[in-house]
């Protein structure tokens, strides 16, 4: 299991679109992956679950992936969160 802190960079946060295409590159991964956001922890691979986070620019969030390609979908979805638009 591999887990890190992230920092959310995106302008208009993890919302709609981009809430969208995080979700589109966490289904690319075999290995079971978790966005926490406080106490909160969603399957990342769901659109509700990320949306129902609320996340907004400047938040840290918590990635969590477990399966055979986990190192490959931190840093895949790492590279989402922290693109400044």
């Amino acid at each position: 299991m591999v887990e890190t802190n992230v920092e959310v960079k995106l302008k208009t946060g993890l919302q709609a679109r981009q809430a969208a295409l995080f979700v589109q590159e966490a289904n690319r991964y075999k290995a079971e992956v978790y966005l926490k956001k406080e106490e909160k922890k969603v399957n990342a691979k769901s659109i509700m679950g990320i949306m129902s986070l609320a996340i907004a620019r400047g938040t840290t969030v918590t990635l969590i992936a477990d399966g055979s390609d986990e190192s490959d979908a931190i840093k895949g979805l790492s590279s989402i969160i922290q693109k400044a638009d």
